[in-house]
């Protein structure tokens, strides 16, 4: 008798990144869906990564990460937000920012808890929660602010919440969390054993001035929550997969409980040349305009097209509503103008558990001038 293999994530494809990167390569289109760079990173960087590999930096490193790199970081947060982590017990490195938050989410959801997620939400938070048994609670933020409403948290609060789920700057809408917002999460929860989640990969790709609000900077949140960050999007290297996770000592050992199956530890060389780049604020403290450059070219390339958008207030993305255009689903609209106008993006529908359809469609702009340039004029033809 063969076995029957039975789906545990059985609505589960192939992601909306792969598809519309694969639509970009074979129709020659111009790829601002999947979020990554078009231009490389600094070149003391990968002269760092050299060295440390030629010198026999290969080995296996510890199970929580290269300590050198564990107290660079540690001071670098201490320097940056004023708040300590210890590099010991309270840091650990990850194989990408996305394994720290499946890491994360298995530490503490069992079967039957529920974990709130805000969406338009990116897609790994979910499928991680079901995997654990969990319930995703999902509350609905729309367009064109996108700014949560903490009455609806407060609501959505039972015995059986576990853990909410924070993402700021927020990936796909560009929004920011506020020191209002921090204070009102840290009410709700300061008297429920909930958890939290904060997703800060995007902690330094920050506009207009705005400070990036960390959920440590908050006494009461810090306490109870896991900071997952990535040096892929700080650093231009997503190709690296060089993730961390920021946490209390008591919620870093179940984290690494976890980390251990998962992928152990991570390549050892680019440990020790992030330890040592790390050191120097000046190669993180300039991201911010460098990418706020970035937005201001595309958003103004775009201000002769018939779409509506409000400037992103953070991460490399920017999200644009068609609706005086066309009332087509935006999904079936960003394969038909990849194929036809010869510029990718995704869908911001794909985000929603229940596909909602606000006639949104999101831009990555980590890319060149050039590039975004000739996409904007390609969109102003629309």
């Amino acid at each position: 008798m063969q076995p029957v293999l039975k789906s545990k994530q059985p609505k589960v494809g192939t992601t909306i990144f792969t598809v519309m990167s694969k639509m970009a390569h074979d129709y020659g289109a111009i790829n601002l869906s999947q979020g990554y760079p078009n231009f490389d990173c600094d070149e003391k960087l990968k002269e760092l990564v050299c060295y440390y590999t030629k010198k026999g930096y290969n080995q296996y490193p510890p199970m929580a990460g290269v300590m050198a790199f564990r107290e660079s970081l540690a001071e670098k947060v201490s320097r940056h937000y004023q708040v300590d982590y210890h590099p010991e017990t309270e840091v650990t490195i990850t194989s990408g920012a996305t394994e720290s938050i499946y890491a994360a989410i298995t530490a503490v959801v069992c079967s039957g808890d529920e974990v709130i997620i805000f969406e338009p939400a990116y897609d790994c938070y979910a499928p991680t929660v079901e995997l654990n048994g969990g319930k995703p609670v999902f509350i609905t933020l729309e367009p064109p602010t996108y700014q949560i409403d903490w009455g609806k948290v407060k609501n959505a609060i039972n015995p059986k919440t576990k853990l909410i789920i924070i993402n700021t700057p927020h990936n796909p809408t560009g929004t920011v969390l506020s020191p209002s917002d921090l204070e009102s999460l840290a009410q709700i929860v300061k008297d429920k054993a909930i958890f939290l989640l904060s997703d800060e990969v995007y902690e330094h790709i920050i506009f207009d001035g705005k400070p990036h609000q960390s959920l440590m900077l908050h006494p009461t949140l810090k306490e109870r929550t896991f900071v997952t960050g990535s040096f892929g999007k700080t650093f231009h290297v997503t190709g690296w997969k060089i993730g961390y996770c920021l946490a209390p000592k008591q919620l870093t050992e179940e984290f690494r409980k976890v980390h251990q199956w998962l992928t152990f530890t991570t390549i050892t060389p680019v440990q020790y040349a992030l330890a040592e780049y790390l050191k120097a604020p000046e190669n993180y403290i300039h991201i911010p305009e460098f990418y706020q450059k970035k937005r201001n070219i595309f958003n103004e390339a775009l201000k002769a097209s018939r779409f509506e958008f409000t400037p992103s207030s953070g991460s490399f993305f920017q999200n644009v509503n068609y609706a005086k255009i066309t009332d087509e689903f935006d999904q079936d609209l960003s394969k038909r103008w990849t194929k036809e106008i010869g510029v990718a993006s995704i869908p911001v529908s794909v985000f929603y558990h229940q596909q909602n359809d606000f006639k949104v469609l999101r831009f990555c702009f980590a890319k060149d001038e050039e590039t975004l340039k000739i996409a904007a004029e390609k969109l102003c033809k629309i």
